[in-house]
This record gives structure tokens, C-alpha cells and sequence, in this order.
């Protein structure tokens, strides 16, 4: 993303509905798949940005991050969760060469061009029977201006991201859409948004407080069912993948 987004991201990210009800629905699966356990893990977050997913992560065991923007990096070092790091995928990953129980890439892939390769890195860096966790924009025809925004550069299927983390000898554990219930309410969005608004950034903004509530309670009713149930369809994916 370029400075605006990350900046205007940092303002919002605590009490806008889309990134409330993706940490809930992301801790969902999180508990399903990293269970308690007597040992502290070694949790990896590639791509922190501003850092508003450690304190989910921080449950999870000892946290470490990594960031490519400076400006993001050094907000997401002043919450005090861990330790974060300069770095990016596919080729500068810091720590040594430590290995992680969990690592998690929310949003990550679409930012990289070559994803098989990152994919590959990342499990690299994974213990045995480590736990890649990736969310990752569904479906080419739901591209938006969010989306050249954000510099994305693709977005994907359910079936393109089950390939993507089997090539790198991962074994899906679950692999689902997410933000089902708001879809009909994002197309119109995409469809009609441009002709309501000319702000490129409206997708970063707060809604007043009772929509943005009615929108959090809405999406958040999803992390009932996921990662028991998979969805089909959804404005996100969600993966959980297994090395073995």
C-alpha cells in the first residue's frame, strides 16, 4: 500500500467493522488450529503493517514480525508486542534462520509477484508440523480501485490458493471464503461506489457508528461456522496449512 493507505489504515483499524470482524473470525480459526498447549510457541507474522493483528497473535505464543515499510514498522514496534523486523517475502526473511510453530500472512500474498515463491520461504521457516495461516482477496471479478490501491496484484480462487500451498508440499487443513454474509452489500459497493464517491479512500473510512456496528455484527456472526464449515464464496479466503 502506499503511505495514505497504511497512515489512514492505522487511524481506523481498531474500530472499523471489516478489520473487528476479521480478527474475530481469524481467532476463530487460530483456535481451531493452534490449540493450548504446555510449550510457548514461536508465532511469525510476515507483513505486520501497522501491527493491529500482534495482540490476536500475542495468544497465541511468543511473537515476532516482519514489515517492508518503514513508516508501518516503527507504528507497529510502538505497540510494544514483540519483536518486529524489517524484511519481505520471498528472500529477505530475518530472525537467522529460527523456525516458527505458527506463521501467519493476512493480505500478504497478492502483494507479492512471484507467490509461489514466498509460499515456499514461508514454509521453509515452518517447524515440523508448523501452521501456515494465510487470508488472501477472493476472485478476480470482484477487483476494485481498493484493490489498485493496495497494490495488489491479483486476486484469488479457492482452488488457486489449495494448488499454491499443496506445490509447496503443505497439507491444507482448511481452505474457505470469509465476508459471505456483506457480499451482495460489497458488489454494490464496487459496482456503484465510484458513482456515489470519487474518494479512492472511502474503503478506509468509518462508518457512522451504528452502521459500522450493525456491519461488525453482521460479519462477525461468520466466525460461528468458520473454519468448521467451508464456504464457498466471499469477498476473502482463509487457509490453514500444515508442514508435516
Amino acid at each position: 500500500m502506499d503511505d495514505r493507505a497504511y497512515e489512514t489504515a492505522a487511524r481506523v483499524e481498531n474500530e472499523h467493522w471489516w478489520f473487528r470482524g476479521r480478527r474475530e473470525i481469524l481467532a476463530s480459526v487460530l483456535d481451531r488450529h493452534l490449540p493450548p498447549r504446555p510449550s510457548p510457541r514461536r508465532v511469525l507474522e510476515v507483513g505486520c503493517g501497522n501491527g493491529g493483528n500482534l495482540t490476536l497473535l500475542a495468544r497465541y505464543g511468543s511473537v515476532f514480525a516482519i514489515e517492508m515499510d518503514d513508516r508501518a514498522r516503527e507504528r507497529a514496534s510502538l505497540r510494544g508486542i514483540g519483536t518486529v523486523a524489517r524484511g519481505w517475502l520471498p528472500d529477505a526473511i530475518p530472525f537467522a534462520d529460527d523456525s516458527f510453530d505458527a506463521i501467519a500472512a493476512f493480505d500478504v500474498l497478492e502483494h507479492v509477484e512471484d507467490d509461489a515463491a514466498a509460499v515456499n520461504a514461508l514454509r521453509d521457516r515452518l517447524s515440523t508440523r508448523g501452521v501456515l495461516v494465510v487470508t488472501v482477496p477472493a476472485f478476480q471479478w470482484l477487483w476494485s480501485e481498493h484493490d489498485s490501491l493496495s497494490h495488489h496484484l491479483r486476486r484469488y480462487t479457492r482452488e488457486q490458493l489449495n494448488t499454491l500451498l499443496q506445490r509447496a508440499g503443505l497439507n491444507v487443513l482448511y481452505c474457505g471464503c470469509f465476508n459471505t454474509l456483506l457480499l451482495p452489500l460489497a458488489i454494490a459497493n464496487i459496482k456503484l461506489g465510484g458513482l456515489v464517491s470519487r474518494n479512492a479512500y472511502r474503503g478506509f473510512q468509518t462508518p457512522p457508528r451504528l452502521m459500522n456496528h450493525a456491519l461488525e455484527w453482521i460479519f462477525k456472526k461468520e466466525s460461528f461456522v468458520i473454519p468448521r464449515v467451508t464456504i464457498p464464496l466471499g469477498m476473502s479466503i482463509v487457509a490453514c496449512a500444515l508442514r508435516t
